[in-house]
């Protein structure tokens, strides 16, 4: 009975409903505990599985196509949990604190206490800007799948999908099985590097079979698909937004194509704001030349109490979080002294996945040396309408080679995405015009909100702020 209260006394919070935090609240409930799992989505399922609105008919092979049965999994085992979980949707976790989340729901405005946080925050993508990026009808690839999945609408009536990775592909065919029109898939990376990537890839034989599937599917419908290609500029004007994409083919020529809306992106990347926010110790990573969290092989970060899981913390793709979520919740568990079994094989099973995604990195490389060539006048930060000339006179003229000197010189990254479309871009621009390696520039750090607030909020949220900073500058 003793050991049921402490159960029962032991909260936990998990953030994110998609693949990692449903399996994390998964292995959390078996072992007897009722999880707080909060979810910024109206419904769970993540990005990846995003659920259709109610009243919604397309079918699960519609929707998700080669991972419609897996969706449909995680869709029905977390509907199993809802009677045994406190289930958060439309809520925001705009800064957290040490052992409390600060969230908004509506105009709601709620702090929660937590033992043991998993954060599941997963992925976003991750943008090189091109001339003219900033017209209307130019989306990310994860926003142009949102529109597809949530609202039931294509992005345009003739859309280019630009960019490289595997999203570009799963988004491109799930526009044609939807019955939109995409004009032409645009893939900066080479045959030859896939090619190399292939030792790697066939870590797993099933993935990569679907990956050729999707390319089946743009083949059988048509669809022009260069690879090669050098992002010249998306043209338009203020009045009527997108109207073609120009590229430089692998043979030199130019390449216009016409269009109304372009879904731009490179890969993806981690959405790592939280765990900033949480005061876990980042460093910089070679392989994917972005700076993440510290994490052990299951998932503990350098915050006692704080867990990170799933493409948060590590990009590997849905399976893959469905395994570190699990592993997250299992550490977790086992710091509070309640041993699960099933720890060995998680992480036998992720190194494969972990084999998989360097094979992805080699396959569809980030285009770092893009951001050197960028006209002066290509707007870099959307948000405040910072180009990449003047972010080159920080550099040249105030020494400003570092990200958050940049940022105080310039605004770059100041806007209301906090730096999450600009500044790995940003970074690289900064880089190549200082000469210095891009870990040397360092990133920006994380400020409470991540998110836009209303405003009937302001003075609660404010409150918190200072308080919170006010005993950070006390302790030390």
């Amino acid at each position: 009975m003793a050991a049921q209260r402490d159960l029962k006394q032991l909260k936990v919070i998990v953030i994110g409903a998609g693949p990692a935090g449903v399996r994390a609240a998964q292995a959390l409930v078996e072992a007897g505990l009722r999880p707080t799992v909060i979810d910024e989505g109206r419904r769970d399922g993540g990005q990846i599985y995003r659920r259709q609105p109610e009243g919604f008919s397309r079918t699960y092979e519609a929707l998700y196509g080669t991972e419609a049965a897996r969706a449909e999994s995680l869709h029905r085992d977390f509907d199993a949990l809802r009677a045994h979980i406190d289930y958060l949707p439309d809520t925001l976790v705009w800064n957290i604190a040490p052992k409390v989340v600060h969230v908004v729901r509506g105009t709601q405005y709620d702090e929660l206490p937590f033992h043991a946080l998993i954060v599941c925050s997963g992925a976003t993508d991750r943008l090189m800007p091109v001339a003219g990026w900033h017209r209307a009808g130019t989306f990310s690839l994860g926003g142009a799948q949102v529109g597809l999945k949530a609202q039931g609408c294509a992005i345009g009536a003739r859309t280019v999908m630009m960019g490289t990775g595997p999203l570009l592909y799963l988004v491109a065919a799930q526009y044609v099985k939807a019955g939109a029109t995409v004009s032409a898939v645009l893939d900066t990376s080479t045959l030859a590097q896939r090619v190399r990537a292939l030792p790697h890839l066939l870590a797993m034989p099933r993935t990569l079979r679907n990956g050729l599937a999707l390319m089946g599917v743009l083949r059988r419908a048509r669809v022009p698909v260069h690879r090669g290609v050098t992002p010249l500029a998306i043209d338009g004007s203020s009045a009527h937004g997108v109207t073609g994409v120009r590229v430089k083919l692998a043979s030199g020529s130019t390449l216009d194509v016409n269009c109304d809306a372009v879904a731009l992106g490179y890969h993806l990347r981690a959405e790592t704001q939280l765990a900033d926010l949480a005061g876990c110790e980042f460093h910089f990573d070679d392989a994917t030349q972005t700076w993440l969290p510290h994490v052990d092989a299951d998932g503990r970060s350098s915050v006692a109490g704080v867990y990170l899981a799933g493409d948060g913390a590590r990009v590997r793709g849905a399976d893959a979080a469905e395994r570190a979520g699990r592993l997250a919740a299992l550490a977790a568990l086992r710091d509070a002294g309640i041993e699960r079994e099933g720890a060995v094989q998680l992480r036998a099973e992720l190194a494969r996945y972990t084999r998989f995604a360097a094979g992805l990195r080699t396959a569809f490389p980030w285009p770092a040396r893009f951001a050197a060539d960028l006209p002066d006048d290509t707007i870099v930060c959307r948000c405040e309408s910072i180009t990449a000339g003047e972010l080159r006179h920080v550099v040249r003229e105030m020494g400003a080679t570092e990200a958050n000197r940049a940022k105080a010189f310039s605004r770059v990254g100041m806007g209301r995405c906090q730096g999450r479309f600009c500044a790995h871009a940003g970074a690289e621009v900064i880089a190549a015009e200082a000469r210095v390696p891009l870990e040397a520039v360092g990133r920006l750090r994380g400020q409470a909100p991540v998110k836009p607030l209303p405003m009937a909020l302001a003075s609660a949220c404010a409150t918190s702020c200072a308080a919170e900073s006010a005993e950070k500058e006390f302790s030390e």
